[in-house]
């Protein structure tokens, strides 16, 4: 199939306040099309009739799924009926929308978490529905999975030009960084500033430390996402990610220096774990000639300097 240009497109950003949807923003920034974005006040992706009418009377050409209801292990076993409910209300209305508007292509944006648990490392998209999934993020995990079916779906029957994503473990700027409720990154940042301007003498951290996680930084995502939209039509969908992976404990060691935390680490070996090891293969990507180019390191960097920025506008 021949390349998709974006430039002179309008592209609806669904979550363009997120962390991913508003790299999505930055990124096609440079692509010489116009952007649509929606606030909540404008438009409730719970609510069918709202998405209809705004997809209907903005007659975008190209619609990035970025919204979703996130959280990391705690958050999704503590709302696990709002996470499956919202999720799936989301994608399916965009995505109906979308087909019902004619919109000419659609990316929705899934999880690493859609795989099983005990997946093949590094994990190929074939993975999906072959197994279990781990328990800790099952219901966020079940709406993606009904998402990426959707889109399939949604070609198979009507020929539409929709396919999906999968990210490994993101990171950056606009993420969420709740103290309990948040992914690996943010949690562990914001609780190791706070320990550092307390004073405190040591950090507890979730699990022992022992498993393994390969984390995207969000801009690189963002670029895949517009590389994709150019050169991908297909009814798999296609990991993104790093081919690199590091433990937890040693993702702490490296938030303590970026922090500046002098103190010591101890594990809560009565939290949940997850997964033991999560690795994307990323094989069908690179074979297109896609790369990441944000270093794990400059990447942590600037996300503690944007979070550390955040905290001083409020303050």
């Amino acid at each position: 199939m021949a390349d998709f240009l974006l430039a002179g497109k309008k592209v609806f950003v669904a979550g363009h306040k997120g962390m991913v949807g508003s790299a999505c923003v930055r990124r096609l920034a440079r692509e010489q099309c116009e952007v649509v974005t929606a606030d909540r006040e404008d438009v409730d992706l719970v609510n069918q009739a709202a998405v209809d009418r705004f997809i209907r009377e903005t007659r975008p050409d190209v619609v990035v799924v970025a919204a979703a209801k996130v959280g990391g292990i705690v958050a999704n076993e503590s709302y696990p009926g709002m996470f499956l409910y919202e999720n799936l209300m989301i994608e399916a209305n965009l995505i109906n929308s979308a087909y019902l508007a004619g919109v000419e292509r659609l990316l929705f944006l899934g999880s690493s978490c859609i795989y099983p648990r005990d997946a093949p490392q590094p994990i190929p998209e074939e993975a999906l529905l072959t197994g279990p999934l781990e328990s800790t993020n099952e219901w966020y995990a079940i709406a993606k999975i009904a998402g990426i079916k959707l889109c399939q779906a949604y070609r198979k029957q009507y020929d539409a030009n929709f396919f999906s994503v999968m990210p490994s473990n993101l990171y950056g700027p606009n993420d969420y960084f709740h103290p309990d409720f948040s992914h690996v990154i943010p949690g562990m940042l914001r609780r190791f500033h706070e320990a550092k301007l307390r004073g405190d003498s040591e950090v507890v951290c979730w699990g022992s430390g022992r498993p393994r996680r390969e984390f995207l930084h969000v801009d690189d995502l963002a670029d895949a996402c517009a590389f994709l939209l150019q050169h991908y039509s297909g009814d798999t969908p296609i990991n993104v990610g790093t081919c690199k992976d590091m433990s937890i404990a040693e993702l702490a060691d490296a938030i303590c220096h970026v922090v500046g935390f002098k103190g010591r680490i101890v594990w809560d070996n009565a939290r949940a774990d997850g997964t033991m090891l999560k690795r994307m293969d990323v094989t069908k990507l690179q074979e297109m000639g896609w790369h990441p180019t944000v270093s794990f390191e400059l990447g942590l960097a600037e996300t503690y300097r944007w979070f550390v920025q955040q905290q001083n506008v409020r303050s």
